[in-house]
This record gives C-alpha cells, structure tokens and sequence, in this order.
C-alpha cells in the first residue's frame, strides 16, 4: 500500500497491465535471464502487445501520450521484479527523446511510429572512453560531404546496443567550437560503417545489452541530422532533463521491489521461536527504507509532473533531485534487504542480491551521484544570483 498520488484511472490502467507483465511473464524468467545475459525478447513483445512502449510518445505518432509520468509510471512497476529486462524500454525512451525534442516533423513522423508500437528498440549514443561525465571530450567526428556526414569514432556502454534499429549519436561536426560544435544524427542499424564492438560483462542488468558502437567512414544523409548543426549538446541537456527521472524510476522500482521481498521474508523467518519481524531492530531497518521509498516516489512524481506541465523551460535541477535521491535510496534499501534476509540475501535463492547488483548503475549512468549534485548546486546558484538582482 502507497500512498494516493491521485492517479488519473489511465495511469492507474498502465500501473496495472505493467504490475499484470511484471508478475506475470518477467519474474518467472528474471533468474535465467540475468544467468544468460540476453534480452528476452519474447517479454519486449508482450510490452508492445500491452501498449506500454509508447506510454510518453504524443498521440499523433502512435503513442499513448502519457509523457514523462506515464513512463515513470510503467518503468517503476517494470522494475519492481526486474530492471534489466524493463531497461529496454526505458532506454529506448532514452534514444527516442532527441527526436521528440529536436526532430522535425518528417523524422518524427519516420521514427516515432515503430518505436511506440514496439516494433523497434532505440539507443542513445554519448558516452566514449574518454568522455563520460564531460561530453565535450568526444572524439567521433560527423565531417560533411555534400548530402551526407562521414562519421568516424567509437561510443562505449551504450545500453540496447545491438539490439536496437534506431540509434541517436552524437558528434563533432565542428571541433573549434568546442561544445557548440556537437551535433546528433538518427543512426539506423545496419547501414555501411555502423558496427557493433564488445558486449560489456557487467556486475548487474545483465539482462540488459551493453555495448560499443563502431562508426568507420559511416554516411549518413544530411536529412539524418537532428536540429540544427552545432545544436548537440544542447539536445543533450533537455534530452537528459527528461530522461533522468527515468532512471531515478528504474531505481525506486529496484527499491520498492527490495522492500517487498525484506517485509515479507521478516513475516516468515522465525528465530529464536518467532518471527524476526517481531524484532525491533529489524522494524526500524524497515521502517526507514519503507519511509526513504516513499520520499524518493513522491519527489520522483513531482519532478515528473513539473516536466509534463511544462511549468519551467529547464527541469534540471528538479531531474537531478529525483534521480539522485532515488538512486542512493535503492542502494540504501538494497543494502539493507540483503542485511535482513542474511546469508538468504546474499544467495541467489533470492532475488534481493540482483537487485543490489542493479540499483549500483542508477548511481552511475545518465550522470553519477557527483555529477547530480554538480547540476542542482550550479542551479541553485544561478537562482539566487538571478533573485538579487
């Protein structure tokens, strides 16, 4: 039992069919999946079968038109039993967001359709060994060539590689300009120079595809080009805005999720002639992660609230709270079920031990803990300067 967020009965509809899937198809095959590392793809159908993919895609293209909420909504359920199989679609939101923010009305129209029917799987294609945290260190080149742009360079832990059709990459068009020299392009699979490098063997979401994408002498046609030239890492910022609350759901469905199975393990195991939720020490380690799991959704729902409102041009402080605050809490909550169901915690008889593993990488990707409290800092001070004068 949560607390009522005042969900309009489509959310609540979504909420449902996600829990129904999660229940349902995930959690008989999460185990086996995490051991072979592949993408269940017959769990992706059953996603677009119920509609779920295009939760936060406008109506005109094919979604549902349930922004940034409906897709909090769907991932947190989703991950309650398992993040990495959920990550496909929350990752393909994480590619499609370029196009819904920088594409024209041709691209969307092109895209958007297959990706909110399920049909195709998108990526987001920033991070490079040497550019993680500061994307302005990119070394993958877009040179112009009349109609088309060579690209050249490679990308590294980029989530659905491979199993995506659909791919949104940046690169430098114009290396003298520094960060006004980053453009994006929509990359399709299987178009000449565009290859696939190592799968990444992971510490969680192994479910989930991790890998390097390859472009030699790669042409893509000047129509492929998101925005305008030069506007990249301004497509970044307002992608990544959007997005972070996503993960900031994958990570309080982890935790959520993690909860459930401490609660009902303590209701169980009996030492000492009674149940060890009779204990008190374990009442106030549930206590808190119970009150640390509501905080972080109702500070999660709000953010989301706040993008879809469009109250603010800019969200980025609010989707550095969220994402920061969820993700620490799903490592704390984690922590602490694998401590409650002790050395059942830390087998994989139980599935709080996965779900440890997975909250680590909400702490790290789309920005790392330090990088959040970078962002919220910097936006802070800017509102005080912008107050005094």
């Amino acid at each position: 039992m949560v607390m009522d967020y005042m969900l309009s009965e489509e959310e609540k509809m979504m909420v449902e069919t996600a829990r129904t899937i999660a229940i349902e198809k995930m959690k008989p095959v999460r185990e086996h999946y995490d051991e072979k590392e592949e993408l269940p793809w017959e769990i992706v159908k059953e996603f677009a079968q119920a509609d779920l993919c295009g939760v936060y895609i406008p109506e005109e293209y094919g979604g549902f038109g349930k922004g940034i909420m409906g897709l909090v909504l769907v991932v947190e359920e989703l991950c309650k039993v398992d993040s990495a199989i959920a990550l496909s679609l929350a990752a393909t939101a994480l590619g499609t967001l370029p196009i819904l923010i920088a594409g024209n009305e041709d691209q969307k129209k092109k895209y958007l359709p297959d990706i909110a029917s399920g049909k195709k799987l998108a990526a987001f294609g920033l991070t490079e060994a040497n550019a993680g945290s500061d994307a302005t260190g990119m070394t993958t080149t877009a040179v112009k060539d009349g109609d088309y742009y060579v690209l050249n360079g490679t990308k590294c832990f980029i989530t659905n590689g491979g199993d995506a059709e659909t791919y949104t990459i940046f690169a430098k068009t114009n290396s003298a300009r520094g960060a006004r020299g980053i453009s994006c392009f929509i990359v399709e699979k299987g178009i000449p120079g565009f290859e696939f490098g190592k799968k990444e063997k992971k510490m969680g979401i192994k479910a989930s595809s991790t890998r390097e994408l390859i472009f030699n002498n790669c042409r893509v046609h000047k129509d492929q080009l998101l925005g305008k030239e030069g506007h990249g890492l301004m497509i970044v910022q307002a992608t990544l805005d959007n997005s972070r609350p996503g993960v900031a759901a994958q990570a309080l469905g982890i935790a959520a999720g993690a909860l459930d199975e401490s609660v009902d393990y303590a209701r169980k195991r009996v030492q000492f002639g009674q149940p060890i939720a009779s204990f008190q020490g374990i009442q106030h380690m549930l206590a808190d992660m119970a009150t640390e799991v509501e905080a972080a959704r109702a500070l999660l729902y709000a953010s989301a609230r706040m993008i879809d409102a469009g109250i603010e041009k800019r969200t980025s402080k609010e989707s550095a709270m969220a994402k920061l605050f969820c993700s620490e809490v799903a490592m704390k909550v984690t922590t602490n079920a694998v401590q409650i169901l002790g050395g059942y915690g830390y087998s994989r008889e139980y599935p709080v031990e996965k779900m440890m593993r997975d909250a680590k990488i909400t702490t790290l990707y789309e920005g790392t803990s330090q990088i959040q409290k970078n962002e919220i800092a910097l936006n802070l001070i800017k509102e005080s300067a912008a107050k005094a004068k």
